[in-house]
């Protein structure tokens, strides 16, 4: 027997409908809980698990309260739920950290080629211009290690959003959160990070000549190796 349809999916229909036809779109409010609750004969709790549910989605940022800033609020941001997704399914050993680095692996350097013959554009240049700054933030060799990882996962979908796919890039984002605790594992194990912080750097630094030259195969090459390198220093094999 299939199980019961839960009330609060009548607003997640209704808003879907809505962001559809286009009545409702990014940055709109949406009606208060008595409202919908009223208009879909539902409970206001019912009403409140569809925003905290569409708030996992990214779609709806909710704020408590009275006046012109309580509510919810229609938002876009498709990498929240599906990186929270990945990460709980890491976590419970559903999904194995091998596969999730060879899917970044497939999408980078694929996305390394494409970013070749891309058009020059001013985001082009700007995308570059904050992979350049963000590989000279981590030559400082006071950066701590939290930031350091933060501006290296933002390097690499900097990067694979060259190619101008936007769905890629909410991958990307989504397996870098997913990954997060890998990575931390993996440095907490290693007598030799500063070393090993080293080499990532020069690596990092061959991958973004190769992207600024245009040299697809090279940068995809590049990314491969840099990607197989830093796994095969865990013990996530």
């Amino acid at each position: 027997m299939p199980a019961p349809t839960r009330t609060y999916t009548l607003v997640l229909d209704w808003l879907e409908e809505r962001l559809r036809s286009g009545e409702i779109s990014v940055g709109d409010r949406l009606p208060a809980e008595r409202h919908l609750a009223e208009e879909f004969g539902i409970s206001r709790a019912s009403v409140r698990e569809a925003f905290r549910v569409l708030d996992a989605m990214g779609l709806v940022r909710s704020s408590t309260g009275s006046g012109p800033n309580a509510g919810a609020i229609v938002i876009s941001d498709p990498s929240a739920a599906l990186g929270w997704a990945l990460r709980m399914h890491v976590a419970n050993r559903s999904l194995r950290i091998g596969d999730l680095v060879q899917t970044r692996l497939l999408l980078e350097t694929q996305s390394a080629h494409e970013a070749a013959t891309a058009p020059d554009t001013p985001e082009r240049t700007a995308i570059l211009d904050q992979a350049t700054e963000l590989v000279a933030a981590m030559d400082d060799p006071d950066l701590p290690d939290e930031r350091f990882h933060a501006h290296d996962a933002q390097f690499h979908i900097l990067l694979a959003s060259l190619a101008g796919n936007v769905v890629v890039e909410t991958i990307m984002a989504s397996l870098r959160q997913a990954t997060i605790g890998y990575v931390q594992e993996t440095v907490a194990g290693l007598a030799d990070w500063p070393q090993v912080r080293h080499t990532l750097q020069e690596q990092h630094k061959n991958i973004l000549e190769a992207f600024q030259q245009r040299r697809g195969a090279d940068a995809a090459e590049a990314l491969r190796h840099h990607i197989i390198w830093f796994f095969e220093l865990s013990d996530h094999r």
